[in-house]
């Protein structure tokens, strides 16, 4: 087979305008921190410093959420087709300004410039879209209650403010299904993006700006976890919403045990992928790769581990390894670009630690030959076979492009095999028969099952996972009852 060399295809850094300076959004307005505190952030691509952000202290947050107190009479008494009319302008902007966003997005997360372009872009207009849609049908999304199944009496009602924590793996599009769900039903918000990636959120700002929203109605505080524990904490929110790590997600359970606050939680994952015999091996490997390195495997669903039938594994592998040597790793705004930079110095050196760790406990490391980087924060595509149960990279979340394979014989192995971890998030099932997919998708204990494909997902559709990774779901009905006194 001939081999083609790739010229650079970078996308414009020209199309952004980054301010060397932001403030917290609040009220509407721009306004610095009342200590005066900033922080920086980071390219992860260059380690470049991109903007400097203020760091929300307490007195921040409480001007925040009573600026959404005051907002959420005004706009929980709007109708819902006037609701409507904001967030479905609110996509447009964000189908307008798609190609700003999406270069924004890698510049300050790290991840390819195509896929903030053609995966978290679209999904994040698609969600301000759908649930504009829902929000004059309110009645009707209620489960059990609504006029769809010919009773009468539903009346759904905001729950008031929410404060929402999201993570630094997808900025935008987990502010997109917090903040959509939540304007729809009548709340308003407090968000606090991640202390790494602020860029965008703030961007976002000055789409609501653009869009005309009321004033109030959403609130961006930046800064540390300390800012998301005042949010958390507050005695006037009223709706906690949080992604992002099991530890965190826990404090924050006990921060809220014992209030009135409602609660909804989307936390960590160690997804098993699951390949039987008669599994199409080209597309196993095509969803492997998708599953485990699509974003650096910064993703929560991440498919960590491959769980491969044994009479398989090594024609499997040997496809793997293939096509894992064609992945190009650099320049997040090079259109070729495949794996882009690790978010952090800390998120880098615990994906080595825990590399190490395999290596350390018997498993075998293999990565193919790769030229990283000399500045940023990098790391390979890599693979350890060997994997027992035992080892911590089989067990321990790892946040970053490292896949462990595991073998089974029968269907009963594979299920007892992926079952057996404190998460419960997501899987992934690839075989040709349909009856099997269904009997596995009965027994595996994760809130998202995908069969013959990995890592898809659509704003109708819920997300939310059993056991550690949390409670209550996201997108599609469900996710606006989570924002509902029903």
């Amino acid at each position: 087979m001939p081999v083609f060399e790739y010229a650079p295809a970078p996308e414009s850094r020209a199309v952004v305008d980054i301010a060397p300076s932001y403030g917290l959004f609040i009220d509407g307005e721009f306004a610095g921190a009342g200590d005066g505190k900033v922080f920086k952030t980071l390219s992860p691509s260059s380690e470049e410093v991109l903007s400097e952000v203020a760091q929300a202290g307490a007195e921040d947050v409480d001007r925040a959420v009573k600026a959404a107190r005051k907002a959420f009479g005004t706009w929980s008494a709007l109708p819902g087709s006037e609701r409507a009319k904001y967030l479905f302008r609110i996509a447009r902007i964000i189908q307008e300004r798609s190609r700003e966003l999406a270069v924004l997005e890698s510049l300050d997360n790290g991840k390819p410039i195509r896929e903030s372009r053609d995966a978290d872009l679209p999904l994040v207009a698609a969600h301000f879209f759908y649930y504009a849609g829902w929000a004059d049908k309110l009645a009707y999304a209620v489960r059990g209650r609504s006029a769809l199944n010919g009773t009468s009496g539903a009346d759904p009602r905001p729950l008031g403010v929410a404060g929402q924590v999201i993570p630094w793996n997808f900025p935008l599009l987990m502010l997109a299904w917090k903040i959509a769900p939540a304007l729809a039903t009548g709340n308003t918000v407090v968000l606090k993006p991640a202390e790494t990636t602020p860029l965008s959120a703030l961007f976002f700002a000055d789409i609501c700006r653009q869009a005309g929203l009321p004033k109030g109605v959403v609130n961006i505080v930046t800064g540390d976890g300390s800012t998301g524990a005042e949010l958390v904490g507050h005695p006037g929110i009223d709706k906690v919403a949080f992604t992002g790590s099991t530890e965190v997600g826990k404090a924050i359970a006990r921060t809220v045990a014992g209030t009135r606050k409602k609660v909804t939680l989307e936390l960590g994952g160690k997804a098993a992928n699951i390949v039987f015999d008669d599994a199409p091996v080209d597309q196993a490997v095509e969803g492997i790769i998708g599953g485990i390195f699509f974003n650096q495997g910064h993703v929560c669903c991440a498919g960590s581990r491959l769980l491969v039938q044994e009479s398989v594994q090594d024609e499997l592998l040997d496809a793997l390894k293939r096509r894992m040597g064609t992945l190009r790793v650099g320049d997040p705004l090079d259109k070729n670009t495949d794996i882009g930079a690790i978010n952090s110095a800390e998120q880098l050196a615990r994906i080595r630690s825990l590399a190490d760790a395999g290596e350390a406990e018997g498993a075998e490391r293999w990565a193919p030959a790769c030229e990283l980087p000399s500045s940023g924060y990098w790391f390979a595509p890599t693979l350890f076979t060997g994997v027992t149960q035992a080892h911590r990279i089989a067990r321990e979340e790892i946040f970053g492009p490292v896949l462990s394979v595991l073998t089974f014989r029968t269907p009963e192995e594979a299920v007892a095999k992926a079952n057996n971890t404190p998460y419960g998030l997501s899987a992934g099932i690839w075989t040709e028969k349909g009856s099997r997919i269904l009997w596995m998708a009965n027994k595996l204990r994760a809130g998202v099952v995908w069969s013959n494909t990995f890592n898809k997902f659509d704003p109708a559709s819920p997300f939310g996972g059993y056991k550690e990774s949390g409670y209550g779901r996201e997108g599609g009905r469900h996710g606006l009852e989570a924002y509902l006194d029903v």
